[in-house]
C-alpha cells in the first residue's frame, strides 16, 4: 500500500550532507541547490537510494576538510554515497543517477563558475564508476529542490515555484 507524501518520513540533504535508506516510507530532500549539486541515486529492485548536496568540486583543495566531511565536495562526497549504498544492498549495475543544481546564482561574471565545475567533476566521478546521468536539471541561473521517493523512485524538481517529475524511478526518464 502506497503511503500519502503526508505520511511520509520526511529527511532534509543539507549542504554538505548525505542521507541513504531502504525505507519506503521515507522521501530524501535537498533543497535550495544553486551552484551545489544534490545528487540522487537509486536501486530499484534492491528498494536503496540515496542524495548527497555537494558545495565544492574537489576535495584537493582541503583535504582534511574533506577527511572531516567527504560530502563537501563532489568527488569525496559522491563516492561516499556509493559505498553506502553498496553497503545496503544496492548493485552498482542498477543505480540510477539523477542531479539538480549546478546554477550560476551569484557569480554574475562567471568567474568562478563553482556550479559548472561541480557538474564536470560529477560527470567525470560517475565515468570512472561506469554510471550514467539518467536525468538531470542542471546549470541556468535558477535555484532547485530535489525530492527522492524511497517507495517509487521518483525523483520530483522544484524550480521557479513549479514541481515537475525529473525520473520516474522506473524504465525511462521523462
Amino acid at each position: 500500500m502506497s503511503l500519502g507524501i503526508a505520511q511520509k518520513k520526511k529527511t532534509h540533504v543539507g549542504i554538505a550532507q548525505f542521507a541513504a535508506s531502504s525505507d519506503p516510507s521515507e522521501m530524501l530532500i535537498a533543497a535550495n541547490l544553486g551552484s551545489c549539486l544534490g545528487v540522487a541515486v537509486f536501486d530499484r529492485k534492491a528498494g536503496v537510494g540515496g542524495m548527497v548536496h555537494c558545495l565544492l568540486p574537489l576535495s584537493k583543495s582541503d583535504p582534511e576538510k574533506a577527511k572531516e566531511n567527504p560530502c563537501m565536495y563532489v568527488d569525496t562526497g559522491v563516492a561516499h554515497l556509493l559505498n553506502q549504498l553498496l553497503n545496503l544492498g544496492a548493485s552498482k549495475e542498477r543505480l540510477e543517477v539523477c542531479v539538480a543544481g549546478g546554477a550560476n546564482i551569484a557569480d554574475t561574471t562567471n568567474v568562478f563558475e563553482i556550479g559548472k565545475k561541480n557538474f564536470t567533476i560529477l560527470r567525470k566521478i560517475l565515468w570512472k564508476n561506469n554510471l550514467l546521468i539518467a536525468a538531470q536539471d542542471v546549470g541556468e541561473s535558477v535555484s532547485r529542490t530535489i525530492t527522492l521517493d524511497m517507495e517509487t523512485g521518483e525523483i520530483k524538481l522544484r524550480r521557479e515555484g513549479k514541481e515537475s517529475l525529473l525520473f520516474d524511478g522506473g524504465s525511462h526518464v521523462l
